[in-house]
């Protein structure tokens, strides 16, 4: 039973309860393995990236610097609900405190809008490079990347900001039980026990304004970048230049579709069983994809990547020598 406090003529509540992801006992330890796998590669991919792209000069380009920023956005936005869910899998009190999960839903839209954002910034940074090479060091210096990071940071801030006390503002009375794994906006409006059309207008229109709009940015950059690579003559480098941008373009499509089906389709302000399956790509997989992708066919980290095991193998090389009896 939820337990409630009194708050004026009724009760208000002090925590919600996780319904998780499925209630099938069978899965829960397949589920554990899978997600507990998902998110230590997420770790693994994302930190060695930044760490990658830290130590080595030749990668402290624009493009690596919000390449970095992407995936220290990925591992936030990943942490903020996995390990939640992780421990959900074995523990008969899945409860989480009303401020625990306003707090979990802030940080949450924080760096699920700053993913949007800095994607369509990525869009923009393509687009300069391929259609605008000679001014592309003047347009993408280091302080305009730096500020450009910092807008979209601060965008995303607000975001939230609206966003969660648009959806906690709200009275919750009644049954505590949200049909989700985290504290999402759909499952908690179908929760309140208020009226909720105002407060789904304001999720559709905000969500709207700040998802169609890095997506319409990312589109129109991709469309100009497609222009100017056709009249490309040589056909090395329309490829090369298709190879760079087609990773991108593979995360942004299932980013935003996604994002789009949860936040901005009729309806997104009511939860069920679907989207719990939905939210999974953009809130768990989509941090374990962005490293795979950037790097898989990349051949500037391959070989930065190949330069540091080289060093790492020769430092071990030194050690053991060093500890070898003489």
């Amino acid at each position: 039973l939820s337990v409630m406090t009194a708050r004026g003529n009724g009760t208000a509540m002090t925590h919600f309860i996780l319904l998780g992801l499925t209630n099938r006992m069978d899965l829960q330890g397949v589920l554990f393995g899978l997600f507990l796998l998902i998110y230590t590669m997420t770790l693994i991919g994302n930190l060695g990236m930044m760490a990658l792209i830290r130590s080595d000069p030749h990668l402290h380009t624009p493009m690596y610097f919000f390449l970095s920023t992407l995936a220290f956005i990925d591992v936030c936005y990943s942490s903020v609900v996995t390990p939640r869910l992780l421990v959900d899998f074995f523990i008969v009190d899945k409860s989480i405190s009303y401020i625990g999960c306003m707090a979990q839903m802030a940080f949450f839209l924080l760096h699920g809008t700053a993913e949007c954002l800095l994607l369509a910034t990525m869009a923009y940074d393509r687009f300069v490079a391929i259609c605008h090479p000679f001014l592309y060091q003047t347009l993408m210096s280091r302080e305009t990347c730096v500020q450009l990071v910092a807008v979209a940071y601060t965008l995303s801030m607000a975001n939230s900001a609206v966003q969660t006390s648009n959806v906690f503002r709200l009275p919750f009375c009644g049954p505590n039980y949200i049909n989700h794994y985290f504290c999402d906006i759909p499952p908690l409006l179908q929760l309140s026990t208020g009226d909720t059309q105002m407060a789904s207008i304001v999720v559709f229109l905000v969500s709207a304004v700040v998802v169609l709009s890095s997506f319409l940015l990312t589109l129109t950059s991709y469309t100009l970048i497609v222009s100017a690579i056709c009249h490309i003559p040589s056909a090395t480098g329309r490829h090369k230049a298709f190879s760079t941008c087609a990773s991108h373009l593979a995360v942004v499509t299932i980013f935003y579709g996604t994002v789009i089906f949860m936040y901005i389709r009729p309806g997104s302000g009511q939860a069920s069983n679907r989207d719990k399956m939905v939210s999974v790509f953009y809130a768990i997989i989509i941090p374990l994809l962005n490293p795979i992708i950037y790097t898989l066919r990349n051949r500037d980290f391959q070989r930065a990547l190949g330069k540091a095991l080289r060093r790492a193998k020769s430092q071990c090389s030194k050690q053991r020598q060093k500890a070898a009896p003489t």
